[in-house]
């Protein structure tokens, strides 16, 4: 295959289009940014070095091939001191179970153990409870006017889940939520100094508060998960203190992957359908395409619009020659509108056939991906039969990210 250099232009152009991405117009709307970046191939030169990747089969590719790494610790260490990757928040993350290479991936997910048929079944009746009683909460502030959906709801059923899940107080519920909203900042594209300082604290109160939590569980065990981690890593590894730690990232990871992305697409899913009144009203009459809806949201609109991956050796990538360690940024925003793979991408559309990269793939396929589903289909059949005439006042604003998505509001009244 022809290798095709990179262009000092092609970067210039990759220049201009990242800082309007990182605009508030460019957050609000990515999209059409993406379609221009798209219109320069499958794979196009980063900024800083690297390349951003926005062709469907070829974020696809790399995301399904054992052959590209996550940027793990081994790989942050070579960056040198000075850089994002060796801030405190970094390399705290670089030890959770997403940013973990095989072998020692393999055995930490299967030491994980969660969010399988039978326990997905067990949860399913406490998200059916908490989505009705917030949506009792949102009837109330309807009654009075409009409400913010995403204060009210979207940002408080993943909490109230995973908090339930982990046995955690629910007076902590607000403080984590918070903190996790923080903590994000260093699995950006490119975070500020001010972001990654963000970071580092949320994160340093997050490890504070999950150790603390593990030595309890582990001085009095019970039949949660914390506790059953405990004693399957003791079974692993004898060194307490390890293993306590071990439970600690463990823990970490499950609540950042249960609350950021998934309150994200709670609020995305129902702004994307009450944008468009003439699915919403379909919906509501034909509530068996709720999962569909879902689906469909996670394609026109993921919570996370960026994945990495680093190259495990020297190789052509849709033509374009990436060495080894070099990373790539999959654009799965702008690949899941690809339209070689989807019909009028950009159109919003509950009849096609589901097919995007909102939970990544492969090895790496989100653990949290059944439960995240759970609750956004618990939450838009409850929706629909209890709010058909539920309306968007205006339009949301977003947080200043590129990689990970957050709406700021989401305000709603009925017609």
């Amino acid at each position: 295959m022809e290798i095709v250099a990179t262009p000092p232009v092609d970067r210039r152009f990759a220049v201009s289009l990242c800082s309007r991405l990182r605009t508030a117009k460019g957050q609000a709307n990515p999209f059409p940014i993406y379609t221009e970046l798209r219109s320069r191939g499958g794979v196009a030169a980063a900024p800083w070095g690297g390349h951003l990747v926005t062709g469907f089969d070829l974020c696809d590719q790399v995301l399904r091939s054992r052959d590209w790494l996550e940027p793990d610790a081994r790989w942050r260490e070579q960056q040198g001191d000075g850089t994002r990757w060796t801030a405190p928040s970094s390399r705290e993350m670089s030890r959770t179970l997403p940013a973990l290479n095989p072998p020692d991936h393999t055995w930490v997910r299967r030491s994980a153990g969660m969010f399988d048929r039978a326990s997905l079944e067990e949860m399913r009746g406490t998200v059916g409870h908490l989505t009705s009683r917030l949506l009792d909460t949102l009837t109330e502030r309807l009654h009075e006017g409009e409400a913010d959906f995403n204060a009210l709801v979207a940002e408080e059923l993943p909490i109230a889940t995973i908090g339930h899940w982990l046995g955690l107080p629910t007076a902590d519920f607000a403080r984590l939520r918070e903190l996790t909203h923080d903590q994000v900042f260093t699995q950006e594209l490119l975070p500020s100094a001010s972001q990654l300082a963000m970071s580092d604290a949320a994160t340093a109160q997050l490890r504070t508060y999950f150790m603390d939590l593990v030595r309890r569980r582990r001085a009095h065990p019970g039949d949660d998960p914390v506790s059953r981690w405990i004693r399957a890593w003791d079974g692993m590894e004898s060194d307490r203190d390890k293993v306590d730690e071990a439970v600690y990232f463990l823990a970490l990871f499950v609540l950042l992957a249960a609350l950021e992305t998934t309150s994200t697409l709670l609020a995305t899913m129902t702004f994307l359908l009450l944008e468009h009144p003439r699915q919403w009203d379909w919906l509501t009459v034909h509530p068996e395409l709720v999962p569909a809806a879902v689906e469909e949201s996670l394609r026109y609109d993921p919570p996370t619009h960026v994945i990495s991956r680093v190259s495990s050796r020297d190789r052509v990538l849709g033509g374009v020659e990436v060495l080894k360690d070099q990373m790539v940024h999959l654009m799965v925003g702008a690949a899941n509108r690809d339209p070689d793979k989807h019909e009028d991408p950009e159109l919003f559309n509950l009849h096609r056939k589901p097919a995007h990269l909102a939970f990544s793939g492969g090895i790496h396929y989100c653990l949290g991906a059944p439960l995240a589903r759970l609750e956004a289909q618990t939450l838009l059949h409850q929706l629909v039969r209890r709010f058909p005439r539920l309306t968007l006042v205006r339009r949301p604003s977003w947080a200043p990210r590129v990689a990970f998505r957050r709406l700021l509001n989401l305000d709603v009244a009925l017609s």
